[in-house]
């Protein structure tokens, strides 16, 4: 008995929850009246203004690929002049040895070419002078000849153009052998300075193995172009390949897009007021930095198209991280003296744009003229005034619902 007691107690009271639950207070919003900011919202991705990425160079002209031996965890905060990467410097090393080696042939084979030079130079100087002394007694023969026969002094004038033809020979030897040793002589000392440069070359590259950053960030591990995955040590890497990227975070930036129809809307140095989607409630000062001028469709699957626009932030702050998603509202125009309402507040048709004005207990379904808007209210016109309440449109909808 007592059982069934409380269940007919219990029925009534939750009856009657429900009616009052039923009947709860909309929570309804006021007419403002005063100062209206224009503006419209955009989503961006914060990156920052400045970036070093350190791509593996060609080294000389013998190393194109590099062994990573050393590398920073990702996401490790550093500061000007840390070490980042370290890259196997033994195939370097090998190269200076060979390199030295060969040095040693070519200045061995420099000096054997001077010496050899000389003695060659040597013995067709002296062939000269035998020539010379030939053509010198062959002269004085044909001289003294005129005074023997006709055939006498043929035979000394033969002589004589023989020993000048042979004189002229060796002179002409002499000047070839000069010009072939002196180019041959160039040849080697270039062969030696290369070598030379090569070497000194090499040992430059050894210090250049670390690599440094040159600026104060957080440290981004590069991407194996081969397996596509983050680079790690014991990776071979060609040149061309980003071994990884250092953004200082102290001066940030946002890459956003905006509408062709907002095009004229913007300009270069306008105010933006940036929120993270982390912590929406706290905002950021920013201005427009640049503007492209050509613009492109949103995405593959969207026919709406953009313009690619970046925003400085005029603020560090810790809590701005590259890749973070934030909003920008670009702040358009400031309006005076003018109505504007919630947004939520607005219902918009193809028939035209209403809301809900608090009319005794009910509300009444009014026509209203909109005007600009910005990211939480929209201007209105008409026969209004400050202070009169409206219901948002989602909670008289349930109303009806309910009522139906």
């Amino acid at each position: 008995m007592k059982l069934k007691s409380l269940q007919w107690i219990m029925v009534p009271v939750a009856l009657s929850v429900l009616v009052s639950c039923k009947h709860l207070p909309i929570q309804t919003s006021p007419i403002e009246k005063g100062k209206f900011r224009q503006s419209f919202v955009e989503t961006g991705e914060l990156a920052a203004i400045e970036t070093r990425s350190f791509v593996l160079p060609r080294y000389g002209r013998y190393w194109y690929e590099m062994k990573v031996i050393g590398l920073l965890d990702h996401g490790t905060e550093v500061k000007a002049g840390d070490s980042i990467i370290q890259l196997d410097p033994t195939e370097v090393k090998k190269v200076i040895i060979q390199l030295q080696d060969q040095l040693e042939t070519e200045e061995a084979n420099l000096k054997k070419l001077i010496v050899n030079q000389s003695n060659t130079l040597s013995e067709m100087e002296s062939n000269l002078k035998t020539e010379e002394a030939s053509f010198n007694l062959k002269k004085l023969e044909m001289e003294s000849s005129r005074f023997e026969s006709e055939r006498n002094r043929k035979i000394s004038e033969l002589e004589f153009q023989q020993a000048k033809i042979g004189f002229a020979k060796v002179q002409q030897s002499i000047r070839l052998n000069r010009i072939v040793a002196a180019n041959d002589l160039k040849v080697q000392k270039i062969k030696v300075r290369q070598l030379k440069d090569d070497i000194k070359n090499a040992k430059d590259v050894i210090p250049k193995l670390t690599i440094r950053t040159p600026i104060p960030g957080i440290f981004q591990i590069g991407i194996n172009r081969r397996n596509g995955n983050m680079l790690k040590i014991g990776d071979a890497i060609y040149q061309g390949t980003n071994m990884g990227n250092v953004p200082n975070l102290k001066w940030m930036k946002v890459t956003t897009s905006i509408n062709e129809l907002d095009f004229f809307k913007v300009s270069v140095g306008q105010d933006v007021i940036i929120r993270l989607d982390a912590i929406p409630n706290v905002t950021f000062q920013g201005k427009v930095a640049e503007i492209e001028r050509l613009c492109h469709l949103k995405d593959e699957k969207s026919h709406e198209k953009v313009f690619d626009v970046e925003v400085n932030l005029l603020e560090s702050d810790k809590r701005l991280k590259p890749g973070m998603t934030v909003s920008c509202e670009f702040l358009c125009n400031e309006l005076k003296n003018v109505l504007y309402v919630p947004l939520n507040c607005v219902e918009t048709t193809p028939a035209g744009s209403y809301v809900y004005l608090k009319k005794g207990r009910s509300f009444e379904r009014t026509e209203v003229e909109t005007g600009p808007s910005n990211n939480t209210h929209i201007v209105i016109k008409g026969n209004f005034q400050k202070g009169q309440l409206l219901a948002p449109i989602s909670e008289v909808e349930v109303e009806q619902k309910e009522e139906e």
